[in-house]
């Protein structure tokens, strides 16, 4: 007998991918979702039960309810391993309450959620001397005064809370090239009661992007890390990885591990940054809280980190590593890597060329595994069906 392990999220591939890198290593995994449309990731091999709970969301009590509910009946605790920034945020508002029925690697509430606000964010890194971009206040009487001295145009606007805003408006941030087009911005986000703080652009193309991936044990010490550059993503520019590669960068770890120990941060993280194309300094940009993107490629390269979490959270920990080579290997989205190549080529920041040179190298694919494929068609299905319903429309 042993402890299972709950997967919040099973319509998104990382998800896909934390079952994979737990049923893979003999763990018995249960995954949860609020409804079975477009959940691909129950279609795993590694899948053993599929739970259809109330929406987080909609229905918080009812699913806080549900999630006890099924604790109770285990024999022992299970380790509980949201898969997405809203299951992060409901995990982080009733953690005291989960952690009597499951296994959570944070044991203090509100790190999760400070450290996905942008604005305490930005605090913490100051407070930490971690170079983040130039950052004005919405909240500020003179606000755009500051904008035109501090800043400049074009600029970004960023929301403090990141899942609610990309619920709403399906993007990331807003990029505004005028004090009208702040402005509408600004107005936009306030009319859905939404918070945002405006940032200088780092200069660079998107491939000077970085993460810092890491695990850090329950005495908040990094135990397991690597590092990534990414080279596309979608929304180009300021988007998710689509198309990233390991990359062994030292001045990462010298920046993100005492960092995440100084806030003292236990689990899964991943620190992205960008580095200036002028000065060469790192800036921090935002922290991921739960399981990468980037999982499978992670995985490929040596570390598994769903499998580190559950590993001592069951009192097993695992020996420690960190990769400081070069693999080669690049982590593959395929389906969005298209619409990103597309907007590279139109607007001239990627050439074919070097696109087509770049799919040569060995990959670690988001969905597709010949080993597990039933997700890879569920997935294709569920996309046929959406470009159908397009079409005719």
């Amino acid at each position: 007998m042993s402890n299972k392990a709950v997967i919040l999220g099973a319509n998104y591939y990382i998800g896909l991918s934390t079952i994979r890198c737990l049923g893979v290593m003999g763990v018995e995994v249960a995954a949860v979702d609020y409804s079975y449309e477009g959940s691909y990731a129950f279609e795993s091999k590694y899948c053993k039960e599929k739970l259809i709970g109330p929406h987080y969301k909609k229905q918080p009590k009812e699913f806080l309810q549900f999630l006890i509910d099924y604790a109770s009946k285990q024999t022992l605790k299970p380790v509980l391993i949201p898969c997405a920034d809203p299951y992060v945020e409901f995990v982080d508002e009733y953690l005291y309450e989960l952690r009597e029925y499951y296994l959570i690697p944070q044991n203090q509430q509100g790190i999760y959620t400070n450290l996905m606000d942008k604005e305490k964010l930005h605090a913490l890194a100051v407070k930490n001397s971690v170079k983040v971009p130039e950052t004005v206040y919405v909240s500020d009487e003179d606000y755009l005064d500051k904008v035109d001295k501090q800043i400049g145009y074009p600029c970004i606007v960023k929301p403090t809370d990141s899942p609610s805003f990309v619920s709403v408006f399906r993007r990331k941030m807003f990029k505004v090239n005028s004090k009208e087009e702040l402005l509408e911005a600004v107005r936009k986000v306030h009319e859905k009661k939404l918070e945002v703080i405006v940032q200088r652009i780092i200069p660079g193309f998107d491939d000077h992007m970085y993460t810092f991936d890491a695990y850090l044990n329950q005495d908040s010490k990094v135990t397991n890390w690597m590092t990534c550059q990414k080279f596309r993503q979608y929304p180009i520019n300021f988007g998710a990885s689509v198309y990233t590669g390991q990359k062994y960068v030292q001045e990462l770890y010298d920046i993100g591990a005492k960092f995440l120990e100084n806030v003292g941060f236990k689990g899964f993280a991943e620190i992205e940054f960008k580095k200036d194309a002028v000065t060469g300094d790192f800036y921090l940009i935002e922290v991921n809280v739960r399981i990468t993107n980037l999982n499978s490629l992670l995985y490929k390269a040596g570390i598994n980190m769903p499998y580190l979490t559950y590993s001592e959270l069951i009192g097993k920990p695992q020996p420690h590593f960190e990769l400081k080579k070069d693999t080669g290997l690049v982590f593959w989205y395929a389906y969005e890597d298209f619409f990103a190549v597309r907007g590279y080529l139109k607007t001239k920041q990627l050439k074919l060329s070097q696109v087509i040179k770049s799919y040569f190298k060995p990959k670690a694919y988001a969905i597709w595994d010949y080993s597990d494929p039933k997700p890879f068609f569920a997935f294709s299905k569920s996309i046929s069906k959406k470009l159908t319903k397009k079409i005719f429309r």
